[in-house]
This record gives structure tokens, C-alpha cells and sequence, in this order.
């Protein structure tokens, strides 16, 4: 099965799981934007790509400072404002790490003239590190491992939030034999140490 399937299937089940009245879906590029579509064919709003992506703009979570994520979102992500003002928008984008760029484009939608902004995340909480080989940030800086998912909507100041459930996540892969550690905290080997983790990447981020 290859990646974009999975992650339309991801935005049909998106849909299913809370279903809403919009008037157009959103998909933050470039990975937000097949989870977009899969939920724009199982709801019949339409999609629409409003955001328009700086490609010279990396990902911004694996950012060391705060200040220099969020000037990144500004400069990434660059929304046709004709298409937002009086609509009433969902927002899909593959997962909410920090919570950095999808708070930043929930204020963009909202100063756009939004009616409403609903945010839908096509992946579970991630609510630990990756040991494995992605660079997510420590446990403390990922905004769902001590907030639920209301308390992550208030922080976000959307008007309604979701995330992909592990059902459904574990239904469109079809079997085992996969990594969930981000997820659930269980992963297939045991990690190192995970303060030594930790304190080897503050090193390397604090290098000259």
C-alpha cells in the first residue's frame, strides 16, 4: 500500500469518525493534502488548495527556538484570502507535534475572516518521541502528551478538533508489525536511555 492511500484513507476516516458541516477542506502541503482529499470525497466538501507552500521552507518542528518556528510558519504557509473569508473551513494537515504551525494557521484563518475553523489531525496524539530515527522534540514540547483533546483545541482555538483514532489508524494498515512508539509509548525495541537521549540532542542543538 502506498503512502498517499493510506493517507487519503486517513482523511475518509477522519470524516466518518466526526463527521461536520464545512464549506471547503484545506490540506496544509504538502503531506496534510491527500488526508485532505480522502476527507473531501467522503464528506462532498469541497477541497480546495488555499495554502500556498514556500518550498524553500523546511519542516519547522524539528527547529531548535520557538521564536524562529513560528517565524517559519509565516513564511511557509501563504493562504488565498478570498477563499477563507465567511467560509466555514476544516483544516487537514498529517499530525499536531508542537502544535506550532496549525495554531499560527488557525490565527491566519481566523484574521482571514473564518466563520469557522475545524482542524483535523490524520494521525493519532503523538505524545512521545520518536527513538527510532524521526527528530521530534522531548516529550514536554509535544503538545498532546499532557493535554487531552479538548484541552488541544482550546490551545488551538479551533471550534472543533479530531484526531485519527488507533482503530482506524490500525485498520487502514491492515495487520501488525508496525511502530507506534509516538503513540502509545510502546515500541518495538528498547530505546536508549532516554534522558542521555535527551540530553545528547540539547548538546548537539546547543553547538556553535
Amino acid at each position: 500500500m502506498d503512502v498517499y492511500s493510506i493517507r487519503e484513507q486517513a482523511g475518509e476516516k477522519l470524516y466518518h469518525q466526526k463527521p461536520i458541516q464545512a464549506d471547503v477542506v484545506v490540506g496544509v502541503p504538502d503531506s496534510g493534502i491527500p488526508a485532505a482529499v480522502g476527507y473531501a470525497k467522503a464528506s462532498g466538501i469541497p477541497f480546495k488548495p488555499i495554502l500556498i507552500k514556500n518550498k524553500y521552507i523546511g519542516r519547522s518542528f524539528i527547529v531548535p527556538s520557538q521564536e524562529m518556528r513560528e517565524k517559519l510558519v509565516n513564511l511557509k504557509l501563504n493562504p488565498i484570502l478570498q477563499e477563507i473569508k465567511g467560509k466555514r473551513v476544516v483544516i487537514i494537515d498529517d499530525s499536531i507535534v508542537r502544535g506550532t504551525t496549525s495554531k499560527r494557521l488557525v490565527d491566519i484563518f481566523r484574521k482571514a475572516g473564518a466563520l469557522e475553523v475545524h482542524f483535523r489531525s490524520a494521525s493519532p496524539p503523538i505524545i512521545a518521541p520518536c527513538f527510532l530515527g524521526i527528530d521530534t522534540p522531548k516529550k514536554d514540547d509535544l503538545i498532546s502528551a499532557h493535554n487531552d483533546t479538548e484541552a488541544v483545541r482550546q490551545m488551538l482555538g479551533v471550534d472543533t478538533l479530531d484526531f485519527l483514532s488507533m482503530e482506524s489508524l490500525k485498520q487502514i494498515l491492515g495487520g501488525h508489525g508496525y511502530c507506534y512508539g509516538c503513540f502509545n509509548e510502546q515500541y518495538p525495541v528498547e530505546p536508549i536511555d532516554r534522558q542521555l537521549f535527551d540530553g545528547y540532542k540539547e548538546l548537539v542543538l546547543n553547538l556553535d
